[in-house]
């Protein structure tokens, strides 16, 4: 290799142009501070307070909209806010029939598990044999990994009746078979 095709080094130091570009970026914050501080003060002064001027600045109102997806986004509400669209979109996403006899309830963030409750054994059998394909849509939906488990619940038994003659304390009549 020749001296004239030297390689630049990767560990190279910066060079006079690039020092001299970061003391100059360095030097416009600091103004840029010591003016909004200068400003500040000098409206205090005057009894005004801080007021809003001509340019944007963090004290100007926002739209609803915006408020909102900023404070989903500060306070890492981004998955759940997700699955609670997906939750109103419902019927939409597995279908008319589906949704009038299959209802999401909750979601877990941890585990990554949406329960969904049915109103039938029938209906949750159906939900129970498209769920591989259900958590695929809603993963393309929503994001890689968001859904790992949909837990079908079928309906709940019959409300237990106690008769007149229930012992205190009892829990039914499978207390007597101990």
């Amino acid at each position: 290799m020749s001296d004239g095709a030297r390689m630049p080094k990767k560990n190279a130091e910066p060079s006079g142009v690039d020092l001299a570009r970061v003391a100059l970026r360095a030097a416009k914050e600091q103004a840029r501070a010591r003016g909004d501080a200068a400003r500040q003060k000098k409206q205090a002064r005057r009894g005004g307070g801080l007021r809003s001027g001509a340019r944007a600045d963090g004290r100007d109102p926002m739209a609803l909209g915006s408020a909102i997806n900023r404070l989903i986004t500060e306070r890492g509400w981004e998955t759940p806010a997700a699955v609670g669209g997906v939750m109103g979109r419902w019927p939409q996403i597995v279908g008319e029939d589906l949704a009038k006899h299959c209802v999401p309830q909750r979601y877990d963030e941890d585990e990554r598990v949406l329960v969904v409750a049915c109103d039938s054994t029938a209906w949750a059998t159906q939900l129970r044999l498209l769920a591989p394909a259900l958590v695929a849509r809603l993963n393309e939906d929503l994001g890689h990994g968001t859904v790992r488990l949909i837990k079908v619940l079928g309906p709940g038994g019959p409300a237990r009746r106690y008769g007149p003659l229930r012992a205190p304390g009892s829990t039914g009549p499978g207390d007597t078979y101990g």
